[in-house]
């Protein structure tokens, strides 16, 4: 497998879902690698059946249940037309940088022992943020409605 050439060549097409995904090195039940986290952007490269070959920002590839990932749309083709102004963005990106603040702060406070397991699942419990840039192009997950 080629890696590409950096992360500014990568365009995903996909996104892992909410609880992550187990990984395969090959489409072979018997060669489980790394587990994938929720919502991590991949490339799918290629299906057998029901698997599919994936490739991550950082060149890593792997096979996985090709049915379980989450289409990330494609921009819609402007057809010579200006960009229309899409809705203001704030909203979501403080949400977002919310989310990612209060996640920090519970994983810190894990890992420096101010609190256990058990409170750092309480303390994310429900905590859901997507976000994936790509140059000028950003998606934004909204709880809400569950769309991207």
């Amino acid at each position: 497998m080629t890696a590409t050439a950096g992360p500014a060549d990568f365009h995903p097409t996909h996104v892992v879902p909410r609880e992550g995904l187990p990984a395969w090195e090959e489409p072979d039940v018997s060669r489980p690698t790394t587990a994938l986290d929720p919502f991590l952007p991949v490339r799918l490269l290629a299906r057998r059946g029901e698997w599919g070959e994936i490739l991550c920002a950082n060149g890593w590839s792997a096979w996985v249940d090709g049915r379980l990932l989450v289409p990330v749309p494609e921009p819609a083709p402007a057809g010579g037309r200006p960009s229309a102004r899409a809705e203001d963005p704030a909203a979501l990106l403080a949400g977002a940088a919310e989310a990612l603040e209060r996640y920090r702060r519970a994983a810190a406070d894990l890992a420096s022992g101010r609190s256990g397991a058990e409170d750092f699942r309480r303390a994310v419990r429900g905590l859901r943020a997507g976000l994936v840039i790509d140059g000028e192009s950003v998606w934004l997950y909204e709880e809400a409605t569950g769309r991207w």
